[in-house]
């Protein structure tokens, strides 16, 4: 097991398919993650509430092999093909009859766009496969939203236009249609908006970015926030899934595609078998160098290994020149330099990486806050590993005594040494955000200063106004970009990010949630405390807390209700006996009048 956890430990963030095989080399379980060290580590949690079979599963397991893809739709159906080759005794069984669905648009006069599960050679565009048919029934409601495009089978030919034989529909006065049957729109004007439709399939989506962020913008700004969010998940919606993947169209072909990596000892092959522009079978294979053999030596060693063993006659896409390889003269040899070719060869060439590197660190154990560190970096879509975190709290009471406190987190653990608290200088009252800003500026003026390192992530306690406070501070000292900042709202448990009109909310069980509430609480302890010691100090040395029968728990309600001991020796005795009580109060009017 100890085995096992290393390799988990070394597993890539990346979306993927992961394997497990038993101590025969056969294999137990095929599944797919959008995240491979999570999905993965969660089997072998001691804390997860796992059934019988699963614990009965991770006893048996004495190998794990995976394979990182571009998105994870490419691995819902690497996931499905393997499962259906190798039918592993965990998996659930899968009928070879199911098809993904494809957006089509039509090769006539003002083309139709619509999904289809038929993928036919009729000159028409086919664009997926998806995964998943709500995503296809997102994307395609997004499009219909901002382009009218017609539904009907009209054959809209130029000379059936001219003859007046349509009249429009129900689409057209619902304005989901622009009439181009009755000549209401020309056939240049529509196919502008089939070309941007493209774009958007192709992962061109600019235009469409835009136009959605001004409209959840527009709408946060109405405050109209359920309908802002809309807008925010089909921006999401737009980035998440219409990136750019292995899985680049059904007509691409078949290919067969190796990866290479070496290093002085090893030579690291990774092989995908491509079948209609989808990843379908996928092998990892690791050569030890006994002499001084050539990479191409052992890339052909490689590709002899799996091509033998199979049928497909289909061309191989390689990362470097081989010279004729006897017994696969009837195979033809490619370097692809650039297009979708190149992209399927450069997805080998990082799986070929990663097993280089899943070899190297099987025997260097990760410690459990740079795991952490890793998720927090995943979850906050960070630039850099937040190793070193800042946090600050405003504390005041009905404005008096005013201070703010840092706490400083390095490599996921509470840096005492490191904290830091702050007397609030210029502002007068209880101003949160003006104080947010005095101490952001202060802290990071003498960082620079000192020449001492930045913080790579910077936490507020606080909504969008202090967030905001925070931001003017870090223009002013030319660092705003430099360095990632977030605001917590207590509340909901809020995450504002800077020029975000909408919030993140995390799962309230994850570790990144976790551990910013753990800054969050320390800098409030931190600032408590010291507002404390502030507020006793002022009440020791008004000398009053010398009269017998007033402690510091009395001068600290008489602080916080009248403000200052200047205001206390004007208050009447009534207005005193209120607070303390008809005792109390005596001695100190009777103290008041003795100074005097």
């Amino acid at each position: 097991m100890d085995d096992i956890r290393n390799i988990v430990q070394a597993l890539p963030e990346l979306p993927g398919v992961y394997r497990y095989y038993d101590k025969q080399g056969k294999i137990l379980y095929i599944g797919k993650a959008k995240n491979l060290k999570k999905r993965v580590t969660s089997y072998f949690n001691k804390s997860a509430q796992h059934s019988s079979r699963i614990r009965l599963l991770v006893i048996k397991i004495a190998d794990i092999q995976y394979t990182v893809v571009n998105s994870e739709r490419d691995a819902l159906l690497l996931e499905n093909a393997l499962i259906k080759e190798h039918q592993p005794r965990y998996n659930i069984m899968l009928k070879d009859d199911k098809t993904y669905p494809f957006i089509k648009i039509t090769n006539e006069h003002f083309p139709k766009v619509f999904f289809t599960r038929r993928y036919e050679k009729d000159g028409s565009e086919y664009y997926g496969p998806y995964t998943s048919l709500y995503h296809v029934r997102s994307l395609m409601e997004l499009i219909k939203n901002l382009y009218p495009i017609r539904t009907c089978h009209l054959n809209l030919s130029p000379e059936n236009i001219k003859k007046n034989n349509y009249k429009v529909c129900l689409e057209y006065h619902l304005e989901n249609c622009l009439g181009p049957c009755e000549g209401k729109q020309t056939e240049e004007e529509y196919l502008k908006n089939i070309e941007e439709i493209r774009s958007i399939l192709k992962g061109k989506f600019s235009n469409v970015r835009r136009v959605l962020k001004e409209k959840m913008e527009q709408s946060a700004k109405d405050l109209k926030f359920e309908e802002a969010e809309d807008w925010k998940k089909k921006y999401l919606f737009i980035e998440e899934y219409m990136r750019a993947s292995s899985i680049v169209n059904p007509g691409l072909g078949n290919f067969h595609v190796f990866g290479y990596y070496e290093d002085e000892k090893k030579a690291y092959v990774n092989y995908l078998y491509v079948y209609d522009g989808t990843v379908i079978e996928t092998k990892n294979t690791v050569i030890r160098r006994k002499l001084d053999e050539s990479k191409e030596y052992l890339l052909e060693q490689a590709i002899l290994d799996v091509i033998l063993k199979t049928s497909h006659k289909e061309p191989i896409l390689i990362p470097f020149s081989l010279e004729e390889v006897d017994y696969l003269t009837e195979y033809s040899f490619a370097v692809p330099k650039i297009g979708d070719k190149k992209k399927l060869l450069d997805l080998a060439l990082k799986n070929a990486f990663f097993i280089k590197k899943n070899e190297i660190l099987k025997n260097t154990k990760v410690p459990k806050e740079q795991r952490i560190l890793q998720i927090m970096k995943a979850d906050l879509k960070l630039n850099h590993l937040p190793t070193h975190i800042e946090c600050f709290d405003n504390s005041n009471i009905q404005g008096t005594n005013p201070v703010a406190a840092c706490v400083v987190f390095k490599d996921g653990k509470p840096s005492k040494n490191d904290y830091r608290h702050f007397n609030i200088k210029t502002v007068e009252g209880p101003d949160d955000f003006a104080s947010m800003e005095e101490v952001v500026y202060r802290r990071y003026k003498r960082l620079l200063d000192e020449n001492q390192p930045l913080p790579n992530l910077i936490i507020i306690d606080g909504g969008k106004g202090q967030l905001n406070s925070a931001l003017k501070s870090l223009e002013s000292l030319n660092l705003r970009g430099k360095i990632a900042i977030i605001g917590i709202a207590k509340r909901l448990e809020e995450l504002f990010y800077p020029d975000d009109p909408v919030p993140l909310y995390l799962d309230k069980k994850s570790e990144t949630l976790k551990i910013i509430q753990h800054l969050r609480n320390e800098a409030h302890r931190f600032g408590i405390t010291f507002h404390r010691n502030q507020r006793s100090k002022n009440a020791i040395d008004s000398g009053l807390t010398k009269i017998p029968g007033i402690g510091e728990k009395t001068m600290e309600k008489l602080l916080k209700e009248f403000k200052s001991i200047k205001r206390l020796k004007e208050m009447p005795m009534e207005a005193i006996e209120k607070v303390v009580g008809k005792s109390r109060a005596e001695k100190i009017i009777t103290h008041f009048k003795d100074e005097k």
